[in-house]
């Protein structure tokens, strides 16, 4: 039987070439439309994450305010100072916390042999190299050791690099900060950099030798990650309990700036998911404009094949079997049209590469482009409303083509 059907629609499709080229034409155009669309979408998502992910995502920075609400007897606009012994206090009630480092910075003048450039200098633990989301590209990171024996060694940024030796080797080097003498023991890969940011153009020290700079009683500001789903609770937690430790309102936002990277995350995640399912739906619309053109096509064939159907039902074919058979040549259509659409949309996706999207606006920020990669789940996607397309557009003119009077279907010319 179905070896039938598809012998008839091979055979009626072979009759009318053109015809069927041209339709088959049309729904590839649709189906690699959908598809290309919905690999656009996975596209945005994984360059958003890539870029999130140069920063770190499970990602925390405590910054000291000012008051500006009056509590527990302070006066509002009272200048919030954090310490070591906030860090302490954050690792002990907050079990969540999987790394945290307190952060002293300065703007040191920085040299090497005749070279001199004002850059930043930032005293943190050894494990920054994780909460930051650091990468090496040369040597090696300070460690616990380096920072028990107020160590005076430096990690630096690529920009740093770059500047102050050129194309020299800088590991083993000394460049001196503010007068003092650091040796370099690590070189940075470069990070994304947009606009005026110098993440690139920056030294790390132990946080004990940032001692030698300026005073560290006081810290600029405090970084932490954390292995929970539930950032809000982290938050919530954080600002009662510094609250408490330096009397302000735990409602005050201006006491304590808590900066979470997840949520911002979060928010990118939803903006994906619109544009995911708005490009669907546009996709979804062009191939529609597909359907239309092989439903009308099957029309016109019913239309042609009218005295056919009446010899056929006046030698006992039943409705099923008039309607599988159309059904079968607009399912065959469309099967053969989508093959051809999901080749043309991988020969697209392979031929454009990469699209510009954050490397527009920022240095070493390939990553965060946009690649259109289709993977199995955009795939089955596409397939599917492939199948619904082709069977509401099918079923019509099958249903017509079955429902027509032998009689009346005899006599048509």
């Amino acid at each position: 039987m179905l070896r039938d059907l598809l012998q008839e629609s091979y055979d009626a499709m072979l009759h009318n070439r053109r015809r069927t080229a041209l339709t088959m034409l049309g729904m590839a155009w649709g189906i690699a439309t959908v598809v290309m669309l919905l690999a656009y979408g996975d596209g945005f998502g994984r360059a958003c994450a890539n870029i999130f992910a140069n920063f770190g995502t499970k990602l925390f920075i405590m910054v000291p305010g000012r008051s500006s609400m009056q509590s527990g007897g302070e006066k509002a606009g009272a200048p919030i100072r954090l310490t070591l012994e906030d860090v302490d206090l954050l690792t002990t009630n907050i079990p969540q916390i999987t790394h945290i480092t307190p952060s002293c910075s300065k703007d040191a003048i920085v040299q090497y042999d005749t070279r001199s450039f004002t850059m930043p200098v930032n005293g943190e633990y050894p494990n920054t190299f994780t909460v930051r989301a650091l990468n090496l590209d040369q040597g090696r990171f300070y460690n616990a050791e380096d920072q028990l024996q107020h160590a005076r060694v430096a990690v630096i940024g690529s920009e740093t690099k770059d500047k102050l030796f050129s194309g020299r080797s800088a590991l083993g080097e000394h460049v001196r900060l503010n007068g003092i003498s650091f040796e370099v023991v690590g070189v940075l890969n470069p990070k994304m950099q947009a606009g005026d940011d110098n993440i690139n153009r920056v030294v790390y020290v132990p946080f004990t030798s940032m001692s030698d700079l300026k005073d560290t009683h006081y810290l600029d500001s405090v970084w932490f990650n954390y292995e929970t789903n539930d950032y809000q609770q982290i938050e919530q937690s954080v600002r009662y309990i510094m609250a408490a430790q330096h009397k302000f309102n735990a409602s005050d936002r201006r006491a304590l700036f808590v900066f979470n990277l997840m949520e911002q995350v979060h928010q990118f995640e939803i903006i994906t998911l619109g544009l995911k399912i708005l490009l669907g739906f546009i996709g979804t619309l062009t191939l529609a404009i597909g359907g239309v053109g092989l439903m009308n096509i099957m029309l016109v064939s019913v239309t042609q094949r009218t005295r056919e159907i009446g010899i056929e039902k006046a030698l006992g074919a039943r409705r099923s079997h008039i309607f599988f058979q159309f059904l079968a040549e607009a399912l065959t259509i469309t099967f053969i049209g989508g093959l051809l659409g999901i080749v043309l949309a991988y020969a697209v996706a392979f031929s454009v590469g990469r699209l510009t999207l954050y490397s527009a606006m920022a240095k070493h920020a390939e990553a965060g482009d946009i690649r259109l990669m289709i993977n199995p789940v955009t795939l089955l996607v596409a397939v599917v409303i492939l199948s619904v397309v082709g069977l509401v557009s099918g079923m019509i003119p099958a249903v017509r083509a079955s429902r027509l009077d032998p009689i009346e279907a005899l006599r048509y010319e």
